[in-house]
């Protein structure tokens, strides 16, 4: 019996915890944080059509794989970053700038990266529920989410139907 109520428990525990997820369609929490340059950033100063959010730490060996290829899709979609129809937002999850820094100079990262510098305690980590790094979400101007944790060819893939 007490094995019954203990499957009870995590079924209750992992229901409430898939709850607590952004899903396609909700609206993404604000976020304000520095930049890497140290100027104040607002998401919802940003006017772009869409916009992927890419959360990442200089520590985490699949985030820093993952930033060629993203480099390749904003190359291959910087037209549509000319013309505010796409652009990449990257949110650190960092407690160390130097380390953050060393990894986007050494990238040649050109979009825009933001940072509380506040690792896992981070409020915008909390906000969007990152509990694992890769991941991203796909936002449009209207600040709903369009799509999730998308990477390399579906990623790729997902922006060419969107933005074509």
């Amino acid at each position: 019996m007490k094995s019954f109520w203990i499957v009870i428990m995590l079924l209750i525990v992992g229901g409430n915890m898939q709850a607590q997820n952004l899903e396609v369609g909700d609206k993404v929490p604000e976020i304000t944080a520095l930049t890497i340059s140290g100027q104040d950033f607002k998401l919802s100063e940003v006017k772009k059509e869409y916009i992927l959010l890419d959360f990442w730490a200089s520590w985490c060996a699949p985030c820093v794989e993952e930033q060629p290829e993203l480099m390749k899709i904003y190359s291959e979609f910087s037209e549509q970053v000319k013309n505010n129809k796409f652009d990449i937002i990257g949110i650190s999850l960092d407690k160390s700038k130097e380390n953050w820094t060393k990894v986007v100079d050494k990238n040649k990262i050109e979009w825009t990266q933001v940072s509380d510098l506040k690792f896992w305690k981070s409020p915008i980590a909390k906000a969007y529920f990152i509990n694992e790094l890769p991941y991203n979400l796909i936002i449009n101007k209207e600040g709903k989410v369009v799509a999730k944790n998308l990477h390399g060819e579906e990623l790729e893939n997902f922006l060419k139907n969107l933005l074509k």
